[in-house]
């Protein structure tokens, strides 16, 4: 393609886009209203999965020490639980420090004020991995020291982390895919409106000898450039309403253990998928539309 063609595909496209003014503007509405849309769901999802992530991060198992054991032998064991492939730390817990916890949980109870002998040493450890709590454990409790059925763990809860993670990823990547092709069919439709009036001319190019790529380029850029405007347009619209929305959530108390992921750390990504989904859609849409008129 010369310099000369492309120049010239670049202006027509552009012309198109100007001289139908309403319905380039229906179409980049629409296509901004989707890509909100999408990228909201997707957003959602991102923080609904980074909180998930602290909460696994947060979780952990405990493992109670033999009760014939000396602190000293059950510090030693530490090296041995950090050696499971699951476990990224642990922290050794006296039984003195467990008896002071619990005191202080009940302190106004004499009924709970036990002697420290009650209580037995243990490791609070965190896993990597919580959907391989139950592999965890069973390697737990097979070390010398610990033995079976000494090692708390939430394994229902982790399953239900679990769950949810997996339901809102695919329930986004099915909105996010129904809703691509949903703007795909509607911005082809629109600049099939476009093209409608133009159907003459094209059959005339088509008769004198105009191949169709040289026809089908113009409306090419035309949807680049419907596109393009959609995504700039749809970004900042999606920040000022992702603002809007962190803000409201950090100022109310009541929803004050919901987290929100600042926008700083994902404007890259965020700009360059809705650049990416908005230049797809715009094309697609473009030469699922003319394709009805090269048949001629």
């Amino acid at each position: 393609m010369s310099k000369h063609n492309l120049f010239y595909f670049a202006k027509e496209g552009a012309y198109n886009m100007f001289s139908h003014g309403f319905m380039s503007f229906a179409a980049v509405g629409i296509t901004v209203a989707c890509l909100l849309i999408m990228g909201t769901f997707t957003l959602v999802a991102v923080n609904a999965n980074a909180m998930l992530a602290e909460l696994e991060s947060q979780n952990q198992m405990l493992a109670f020490v033999d009760k014939n054991l000396s602190e000293e032998e059950a510090r030693a064991m530490e090296k041995d639980l950090l050696a499971i492939d699951n476990v990224t730390g642990v922290e050794f817990i006296s039984n003195a420090e467990a008896a002071e916890a619990f005191r202080g949980r009940y302190e106004d109870d004499e009924l709970f004020q036990l002697p420290d002998e009650n209580f037995r040493h243990r490791y609070a450890v965190d896993l990597k991995d919580i959907g391989r709590m139950a592999q965890t454990k069973a390697e737990l409790e097979a070390l010398p020291g610990i033995g079976r059925g000494n090692v708390n763990a939430y394994e229902d809860e982790a399953a239900g982390f679990i769950t949810i993670r997996n339901v809102a990823g695919v329930v986004c990547v099915v909105l996010i895919a129904v809703l691509f092709l949903v703007s795909v069919f509607i911005i082809a439709n629109t600049i099939k409106l476009t093209t409608f009036d133009r159907r003459d001319e094209i059959a005339i190019m088509k008769m004198v000898g105009a191949t169709n790529g040289f026809i089908r380029w113009p409306f090419v850029y035309e949807g680049f450039l419907l596109g393009v405007f959609s995504a700039v347009i749809g970004f900042f619209l999606q920040w000022g309403l992702y603002e809007a929305v962190a803000r409201s959530v950090a100022s109310n108390d009541t929803i004050n253990l919901i987290s929100v992921v600042p926008f700083e750390e994902m404007y890259t990504y965020v700009a360059v998928i809705f650049a990416a989904a908005g230049m797809l859609i715009g094309v697609g849409g473009s030469l699922s539309a003319i394709r009805k008129f090269l048949q001629v």
